[in-house]
């Protein structure tokens, strides 16, 4: 049994689709939805909790990556400390989401938790050390 918690990111025409019901329904996967940030008709993301036996596990990855639907495992999570940030904006430069972004006319640093993948991109290009990962 495999229990484990997913970030699955999906493209606009994916946005409407059952592929939640089609994963409980087809390949026997126990679903908890822990978090998600879903845009008619743009993309989507969520952050979800999986228990299911290791040989749908697999199938239910293939079935998701088929529809175009990236899964990353989320082994912990990001956390902006906004106290150590200097505004040097390398974040907001590397980050593939734009989780981290600067902000216009301020010029200002901020970091939507809604959007972040936990690639890690943001914990090496920050000098200040403002990015931290906790597990």
């Amino acid at each position: 049994m495999i229990k484990q918690k997913i970030v699955l990111s999906f493209p606009s025409n994916v946005v409407e689709q059952p592929f939640i019901y089609n994963l409980i329904k087809d390949y026997n996967w126990m679903v908890n939805l822990l978090k998600a940030n879903i845009n008619p008709r743009k993309e989507g993301r969520m952050v979800v909790e999986v228990t299911v036996q290791e040989d749908d596990y697999q199938r239910g990855l293939d079935y998701l990556q088929a529809r175009g639907i990236s899964i990353h495992p989320l082994e912990h999570e990001i956390v902006w400390l906004k106290d150590r940030c200097t505004q040097c904006g390398a974040c907001s430069v590397i980050c593939p989401t734009k989780a981290l972004f600067m902000e216009r006319p301020e010029m200002v640093i901020s970091f939507d938790e809604a959007k972040c993948i936990v690639c890690g991109h943001c914990l090496k290009a920050c000098p200040a050390r403002a990015m931290e990962a906790r597990f």
